[in-house]
């Protein structure tokens, strides 16, 4: 069924996202094929995983748009409607521009009650209306100054087929219209990252082609007290958003992991990922090792700290199975002290994720693609939606379930179906869940460029319309159907703690047993429990006569 769906429907419904996303910027020269690519993890533990649809359409004079918060769907206001709007895939629009954010919260004093551009309507909006990364930021703005930034500090990724941009923005507090904000261009060749931490500390004044800024984000900070230094030492972050171990342990650490993966010289920045040397703080982009193709790309967004200090598998919380992910709440106390989890890119609660990848050398249709995931990004498998589709596929469809309503025909419940599985005995059952990921993805890989080939012979827009969007509601529909049979396959093998494996059957019989293994736990786990419990467990050694 084709469902449409429109930002005040989208927003109204009430997605819920915790500050705990995390985004990777990559510019043109630091791909391997000239993309601009950016990420997205939208985590939290209500949002509910679906890509959201809004088609092109024409405005009449006065029209006017609703806007409900995204985070609640409460009622802020309305706002003047354009003549024109754009079609949107998820976080990408027809013209390839994609928009991603993360969190920061930064001044409490600084959230304007009284606005009516949330960071989520702001997103779906300015996609609606900008056919460029700097025309984005223009809107973006544009839009609180004249209606008010309702959220808290935000980072926002912003790409498109030629430009990638980090804007960091936070309002003035409530009666006080407008925000101050610091968009910078990531220069080619390098890659960026954000992770609810303000990470923007100087910037240049007078250069518009790779800095542009609020032309009161200086002066607001020194009317309000929090800055009283020259303009060139002015740092948007230690001024609006400080650095604590929080900040650094939580948010910077996962920047930080991605970066890890592909550039060989981020170890001088582990103290500082771990909260214990700030004054080393990490550098806002970096070149990678190696041009990066889309598939490392998503390999950045499936990290749990292997190999260094925060390694999830390695302390008593991963269990005798090596678990990546950690029950929340994320800190809790002991004996009057506070303790806390690693808290990795991986992670249970994620709603969706993606890639976008904006390829300019392509037709806006086939160029621009959302590599799109639900649940957690380690098992996810990210399955390549078109901007140029006309419809959703029903896996990943607006309505398809929701966070309080199981579907057996949506992909976030199926997923979750599998991954909530594998928490049980992980270390056996990931590689499965893995090497099928892999299996599909590369084939979505190769099909992208068959796509590519075909859309060549076509001329007319509706011909590469249906092309992409045919072959996103094949791939949507596999991606589903090759995990419902994951979870068969992983419930089946692993029912009750045992593995079982299929038996050969010998002719004339009917059955067979299979074979079964109990693998129980590892030999470090039994000596922790030996270590917890004393002679407790211990069988009595029986006399012989």
């Amino acid at each position: 069924m084709k469902r449409i769906v429109f930002i005040a429907t989208i927003a109204i419904m009430g997605y819920g996202i915790s500050k705990a996303c995390t985004n990777f910027l990559v510019t043109k020269g630091a791909s391997t094929d000239g993309s601009t690519m950016i990420t997205y993890a939208a985590d939290s533990h209500t949002l509910y995983g679906e890509l959201y649809y809004t088609a092109a359409a024409k405005h009449a004079k006065g029209d006017s748009l609703k806007i409900y918060e995204w985070d609640t769907g409460k009622f802020l206001g309305k706002i003047k409607q354009v003549k024109e709007t754009f079609r949107v895939v998820g976080n990408m629009n027809q013209f390839q521009v994609a928009i991603g954010e993360t969190t920061y919260g930064g001044r409490k004093e600084l959230v304007d009650t009284t606005g009516i551009m949330d960071y989520g309507s702001l997103i779906y909006v300015t996609l609606q209306r900008a056919k460029t990364a700097r025309e984005a930021i223009q809107i973006m703005t544009d839009l609180v100054d004249e209606y008010g930034y309702y959220s808290s500090g935000e980072s926002f990724s912003i790409a498109d087929k030629e430009e990638v941009w980090i804007m960091e923005m936070i309002g003035k507090g409530p009666g006080n219209k407008g925000a101050v904000w610091v968009a910078l261009r990531i220069p080619d060749g390098y890659i960026s990252g954000h992770a609810n931490q303000a990470r923007i500390t100087t910037f240049p004044k007078d250069d518009p082609e790779n800095c542009l800024y609020a032309p009161d984000v200086i002066s607001f900070a020194r009317e309000q007290g929090y800055y009283e230094g020259t303009d060139e030492d002015f740092s948007f972050s230690d001024t609006y958003a400080p650095l604590d171990f929080g900040g650094a342990r939580f948010c910077e650490a996962r920047v930080y992991a991605g970066f890890n993966k592909v550039n060989s010289e981020m170890k001088q920045f582990e103290r500082y990922a771990m909260g214990f040397e700030m004054e080393n703080r990490m550098p806002l982009w970096i070149k990678p090792d190696e041009k990066l193709s889309v598939q490392d790309v998503m390999g950045m967004m499936r990290d749990y700290y292997a190999g260094t200090p925060m390694d999830m598998t390695q302390d008593i919380g991963a269990g005798a199975n090596a678990n990546i992910v950690r029950w929340r709440p994320l800190t809790w106390e002991v004996d009057g002290k506070t303790y806390f989890n690693e808290r990795a890119i991986s992670t249970q609660q994620t709603g969706f994720s993606f890639v976008s990848q904006s390829r300019s050398w392509l037709p806006d249709a086939v160029g621009g693609i959302l590599w799109f995931g639900v649940d957690d990004t380690y098992s996810t498998v990210y399955t390549p939606m078109f901007c140029g589709i006309t419809e959703v596929p029903h896996a990943f469809e607006v309505g398809n379930g929701n966070i309080m309503e199981f579907s057996e025909d949506a992909a976030f419940w199926v997923f979750n179906q599998v991954s909530n599985l594998a928490y049980t005995r992980y270390n056996l059952m990931i590689p499965f869940i893995q090497e099928k990921q892999k299996a599909l993805e590369d084939e979505f890989v190769a099909g992208v460029k068959e796509i590519e080939e075909k859309a060549k012979s076509l001329k007319k827009e509706e011909e590469l319309l249906a092309l992409v969007t045919d072959y996103s509601l094949k791939t949507g529909q596999k991606t589903l159907d090759e995990w419902k049979q994951m979870y068969r396959f992983l419930f089946t093998r692993y029912l009750d703690g045992n593995v079982k494996s299929p038996a050969e059957v010998p002719e004339n019989y009917l059955y067979v047993e299979p074979i079964l293994e109990q693998p129980g736990y590892s030999e470090e786990w039994y000596k922790r429990v030996v270590k917890e419990t004393g002679e407790k467990f211990i069988y009595p050694e029986e006399e012989t006569h």
